[in-house]
């Protein structure tokens, strides 16, 4: 090590004989001292993105709107017209898909269960009930009589191989006689 020369810090080659000394050879030559603070190459310390301005480099300035402009942009209502022929187009895409559905009308047991338990916890965390109670007072039970009723307020998403899902209200799915039974239903 060189002494008061400011390289104590920096990492000398082996004086071993030639033959078990490693291949690796590092720089001698001298260099600066190095601060005390530390090298910021990618990250930036926390108080350094107080003085930046987080926009981007080559954002465009925002266009200024005259008064009289916002005005008219407001009272602009010359497609209100077109959009409900729009949305009457829209409903009856709608309904086409929604018929064209790949995945079975039955409620799962899988579903069912999931659907009680998650109605269940709900209710018990004091969710608004969804039927009229006639002295029920364990969540499971009322959640069983809001799926008879078919008002639990649910979607169920079931995904296709292909990643493409379809959605099903929990009242356009078809509770199997035998889960009825258990549900309490005729």
């Amino acid at each position: 090590m060189y002494r008061g020369s400011g390289l104590d810090s920096q990492v000398q080659p082996n004086r071993s004989p030639p033959s078990l000394a490693p291949r690796l050879t590092l720089p001698l030559a001298p260099q600066a001292p190095q601060s005390r603070r530390p090298r910021r190459a990618a990250a930036m310390a926390d108080d350094d993105y107080n003085d930046m301005d987080m926009g981007y480099e080559d954002e465009p300035p925002e266009p200024e709107i005259e008064e009289g402009a916002e005005e008219e942009l407001e009272n602009n209502n010359e497609d209100a017209p077109d959009d409900v022929v729009g949305a009457e187009v829209e409903d009856k895409e709608q309904e086409k898909k929604a018929r064209e559905r790949k995945t079975s009308k039955y409620m799962t047991k899988y579903e069912r269960a999931r659907i009680l338990g998650t109605r269940a916890l709900q209710i018990s965390m004091n969710a608004p009930v969804m039927v009229e109670l006639e002295g029920e007072t364990d969540p499971l039970e009322i959640a069983m009589k809001e799926l008879r009723a078919r008002k639990i307020p649910f979607t169920i998403r079931r995904y296709l191989p292909d990643g493409s899902y379809e959605d099903w209200g929990v009242d356009e799915l078809i509770v199997e006689d035998s889960w009825k039974r258990q549900v309490g239903g005729d």
